[in-house]
């Protein structure tokens, strides 16, 4: 773990809402970089949901296709279904293109 991805992670679990933002803002320009730790961090989350959603937030930010099964598998989850369906978006592939259009049909069958 990079000293800048434990630094951030340990700013988001603060209980001080500037703190959070400031761990948020010291990843997003390099979510990219950080792409594997997020989605291990993710996982590893069980509690704070609201920690979960930003890690998804980022691990959108990336733009990475090896993110695709971890949208796919959030497309139905009340809580994370929008941060997911914004991910694959933002994603743009093929496979995230057939995926939203799967989920939107499911919806509306």
């Amino acid at each position: 773990m990079s000293k800048r991805f434990g630094e951030a992670m340990r700013l988001m679990r603060r209980r001080n809402g500037q703190d959070c933002e400031t761990g948020f803002a010291m990843l997003k320009p390099h979510a990219a970089e950080h792409l594997d730790e997020l989605i291990e961090e993710f996982h590893r989350e069980e509690d704070d949901q609201g920690l979960r959603a930003w890690l998804l937030e980022l691990i959108g930010e990336a733009g990475d296709p090896r993110a695709l099964p971890l949208f796919v598998a959030h497309l139905d989850d009340e809580r994370f279904g929008d941060w997911a369906i914004w991910g694959l978006e933002k994603l743009d592939t093929k496979e995230a293109r057939t995926a939203l259009y799967r989920h939107r049909s499911n919806k509306h069958t």
